[in-house]
């Protein structure tokens, strides 16, 4: 079991005082010995790396694999085994004669990426937990760490860099202005507590369970939107129909123009926006996906603008991405009441039909999608949908009782998809909070 008790660790902090030595607030019972800061150049050496761009590499064949920084910030997982991840081979008219057999990847190794644009990618690592037996390599923008003693167990070191002392300390010592870097000397007076050999396994081995939820999670979510997708086409192409309550064939769908489909159209109001957090969240073109709303990033009406009531968003009201990119512009959103409270402008246009919901899927649906693209007009950078053009659009449109049938089964779906992306959350909240009390 983990031990959370405040006395004991109170009684531990008391011992530290005088010396570099801390105990974590999230600790299992049967580890108690005290555990002495060090450094992270104590435990670890650094071995080259080369410098080859994605043009020197390929994914179809090859004798050597090499690890891009890129792939460290966007896809490969903390723990990593060669066979579970997509690892681009080197040109075969690469010369590697000059590379030195302790440049090549062993288990154990920790790759740390050693440039990024932002902070929170700067210093991001993975540890070696399985190479295959495989020549690997580590390339552009990395730094190779290898164990140098017998001090850290297969696994603990990447879940330490990700524990806030640690990422503190990585930001800390990043330089740059654009673009950010690291220094190998930097990194090795990195500053860590290392407890006891098989305190470190318990550590992995519990973080690594985690992950694997997250994974097993993630994967399901995957399925889920895979499945959506495939249900939508046949849906959509009408190879796949419901029958009504009597067990009937629903009528032929009717080839309709979207201004005699729908019933209200507006656009918003021209406001003044600010991201200084008000009463008063405003709903703009970056908040819409494809069918859903992004809340995560929002701007904000002054507290003392004027606000028209009719631009309050209401649960079920369906917007359309007037402006945009040539690649964004035309997106359909429907609001699910992810905000308490939410006002929308002059970029969207708020639509009404007989069945928001159905009318949602039906202009996200690869058909839907692509009749908006066609009336698109502008650069690749600004472009626009006018009402107009819009109202010309022609969708084949089922019985009403049709579109609430598919209606209703899709949003089942959306429903299992959203239970598990919350699921995804709660573990990753809970994950984090373990990186934080865990580590000292």
């Amino acid at each position: 079991m983990i031990n959370t008790t405040a006395t004991n660790i109170e009684t531990e902090k008391e011992v530290s005082n005088e010396r570099n030595i801390k105990v974590p607030a999230l600790r299992f019972n049967e580890f108690e010995e005290i555990i002495e800061e060090s450094l992270f150049g104590n435990h670890y050496t650094f071995h080259s790396t080369n410098s080859l761009s994605r043009d020197k590499l390929n994914y179809n064949h090859g004798e050597v694999r090499n690890i891009h920084y890129g792939d460290i910030h966007t896809k490969f997982q903390t723990h990593f085994y060669l066979v579970k991840e997509h690892v681009p081979f080197i040109n075969d008219d690469v010369d590697l004669a000059r590379i030195k057999e302790d440049s090549y990847c062993k288990v154990g190794d920790l790759v740390i990426a050693d440039a990024s644009e932002d902070y929170a990618d700067i210093g991001k690592c993975i540890e070696l937990i399985d190479i295959n037996n495989e020549r690997l390599l580590a390339g552009l923008h990395t730094f190779l760490a290898r164990p140098s003693q017998e001090s850290t167990s297969l696994g603990y070191m990447s879940f330490l860099l990700k524990s806030w002392k640690l990422r503190r300390q990585i930001m800390t010592i990043a330089q740059g202005t654009k673009v950010l870097s690291l220094s190998t000397g930097r990194v090795s007076k990195l500053k860590l507590n290392l407890p006891s050999l098989p305190e470190q396994q318990k550590i992995a081995s519990f973080l690594s369970s985690v992950d694997q939820k997250i994974q097993q999670l993630t994967t399901k979510k995957e399925l889920l939107e895979q499945y959506k997708k495939g249900v939508m086409q046949k849906l959509f192409s009408r190879e796949l129909r419901f029958k009504d309550k009597d067990g009937k064939a629903f009528p032929e769908w009717e080839e309709k123009y979207f201004k005699d489909i729908v019933i209200k159209y507006r656009l918003g109001g021209n406001y003044t926006n600010t991201e200084e957090e008000t009463i008063y969240p405003l709903i703009k073109m970056g908040n819409l996906g494809r069918g859903t709303m992004n809340t995560k990033k929002l701007d904000y009406i002054p507290i003392d603008e004027e606000i028209d009531p009719k631009d309050k968003i209401r649960y079920g009201d369906l917007f359309f991405n007037t402006r945009n990119t040539l690649e964004l512009v035309g997106k359909v959103s429907i609001w699910r009441n992810e905000l308490p409270i939410a006002y929308y402008n002059s970029n969207l246009m708020y639509l009404k039909f007989d069945d928001n919901f159905f009318m949602n899927y039906r202009l996200n649906s690869y058909e839907g999608i692509k009749g908006l693209k066609r009336f698109a007009t502008g650069t690749t950078s600004v472009a626009a949908i006018y009402t107009k053009d819009l109202l010309k659009l022609k969708l084949n449109i089922p019985c009403l009782e049709e579109q609430k049938k598919i209606a209703t089964y899709l949003s089942s779906i959306d429903s299992k998809i959203e239970n598990v992306n919350n699921q995804i959350t709660l573990t990753q909240t809970f994950k984090k909070g373990l990186l934080q009390q865990m580590f000292v």
